[in-house]
C-alpha cells in the first residue's frame, strides 16, 4: 500500500509499504480522509520533535514511521477479541495512546497520561491506505457525518475540550486569539454550547474572512483596541472567558487585558517561544490560565453529536489532495499560508 513516511526534517517519503493486519483487540481502517496538523508540519520542518528516535515506551515505534493522526475511514477487519466493532463501520479515530497506571490515567485524565503516545507520531498512522489501530480508538460515525467531517473529529475535539474548560454559559461573553483550524473550532464549540457573543481576533485579512464567511464576527487587533472594544461590550466586566491559539505573546498580553475578574484565560496553542507573563495582572483581578491538552472519549462523542445536528462547515477553510501531492499542496502550501486546512485522501494516488 501507498503511505507518507517520515524520516526526519525535510524528509517525508510516499512510499510502497506492508499493508498492515489486525492483531487481537485491534481494528484495520482504510482511510477516508487524513488531515495534516501543525504538529505534523513542525515534525516537517524542524523534527523529530515529538516523533521517537527510539522505541516508544507504549508502542515500540520509532522513526521512520508513517505520519497522519487525524482520520476517519472504514472498518475493513477486525482482530481476534473485538465484538462491539463490525467490518463496514465508518469510523473517527481517537490516536491516544495511554498507559493506563500512571497518576492521571488513574484519576480518569488519559488526555494528560505520562507516557502518552499518538497514533501517527510514536506509531504507524492514518497517512497511508490503511492502518491498523486497538479497538478503545474507534468511535462510530451517524451516517449523516462525512468521512470529510469525520476526519476533522480529532482537531475539534482539541477545541471542544478546551471551549469546556473555559466553563462558559449561554449568556457569556467569550474571545477566541487566532482563527487557524483549532479557532475556528473553538468558535464552531462556543457556539455549541449555546453561546451568541464570541468575538475572534485575527490579523490576518485571510483568515479573517473565512471565519467570518461562517458567520463570525471576527475584530482586527492591528487596528482595533481590543481591549477597549471589550470593556465597552460588556460594561467594563470584561470577557467571561478567552481561549489562546494564537501561541504568540501579543495575544496572550491582549488577552489578559480583557479577561474578567477571577475568569480564565484558556491556553490551547504550542508556543515556539518562550513567553513572559504579566502574572501582576492575574494577581489584581484574581483571575488564572488554564492549560489545555488534547481531549477524551467524551469531547469526541460531542463534536460527532455536533457534527449530525449540522453545526460544523468545511466551506471555505478546508482543501482536499491526494496523497502524492503532500509535499507541494499540503506541508508547502500550509506553511506558506495559501491553505488553512488539508485533508489527505489516500485512495487518491496521483498528483
Amino acid at each position: 500500500m501507498r503511505a507518507a513516511v517520515y524520516y526526519g526534517a525535510n524528509k517525508v517519503e510516499i512510499a510502497d509499504v506492508p499493508e498492515p493486519s489486525p492483531g487481537a483487540g485491534q481494528v484495520k481502517v482504510k482511510v477516508g480522509f487524513n488531515g495534516i496538523c501543525g504538529t505534523d508540519l513542525h515534525e516537517y520542518y524542524a523534527g523529530p520533535i515529538f516523533i521517537p528516535t527510539e522505541p516508544h515506551p507504549l508502542t515500540q515505534q520509532a522513526l521512520p514511521l508513517v505520519l497522519g493522526h487525524e482520520f476517519s475511514g472504514t472498518v475493513t477487519d477486525v482482530g481476534a477479541g473485538v465484538t462491539d466493532v463490525r467490518v463496514g463501520d465508518r469510523v473517527a479515530i481517537e490516536p491516544l495512546y495511554r498507559c493506563g497506571h500512571c497518576g492521571p490515567c488513574r484519576a480518569g485524565n488519559y488526555n494528560i497520561c505520562q507516557q502518552i503516545g499518538f497514533h501517527g507520531l510514536m506509531s504507524d498512522g492514518g497517512m497511508a491506505e490503511y492502518t491498523v489501530v486497538p479497538v478503545n480508538m474507534i468511535h462510530r460515525l451517524p451516517d449523516n457525518v462525512s468521512l470529510e467531517l469525520g476526519a476533522l473529529v480529532e482537531p475539534m475535539s482539541v477545541a471542544f475540550h478546551a471551549a469546556t474548560l473555559g466553563g462558559t454559559t449561554p449568556d457569556d461573553t467569550a474571545m477566541v486569539f487566532g482563527a487557524g483550524p483549532i479557532g475556528i473550532g473553538l468558535w464552531f464549540a462556543l457556539r455549541g454550547k449555546g453561546l451568541d457573543n464570541v468575538y475572534v481576533v485575527e490579523p490576518s485579512q485571510t483568515r479573517r474572512v473565512a471565519i467570518e464567511a461562517l458567520g463570525a464576527t471576527t475584530l482586527d487587533p492591528t487596528s482595533l483596541d481590543i481591549p477597549q472594544f471589550i470593556a465597552d461590550a460588556t460594561d467594563g466586566r470584561g470577557a467571561d472567558a478567552i481561549f489562546d491559539a494564537a501561541g504568540v505573546q501579543p495575544a496572550v498580553e491582549t488577552a489578559l487585558e480583557c479577561i474578567g475578574a477571577r475568569r480564565s484565560l484558556v491556553s490551547v496553542a504550542i508556543y515556539e517561544k518562550p513567553l513572559s507573563t504579566p502574572l501582576q495582572r492575574l494577581v489584581m483581578n484574581e483571575s488564572r490560565i488554564q492549560g489545555s491538552l488534547c481531549y477524551t472519549s467524551a469531547d469526541f462523542e460531542a463534536v460527532i453529536e455536533l457534527m449530525s445536528q449540522g453545526r460544523y462547515d468545511t466551506t471555505g477553510w478546508v482543501d482536499k489532495i491526494g496523497l502524492e501531492s503532500v509535499i507541494d499542496d499540503g506541508f508547502e502550501a500550509l506553511h506558506a499560508g495559501t491553505k488553512m486546512k488539508v485533508l489527505v485522501d489516500p485512495s487518491e494516488v496521483t498528483a
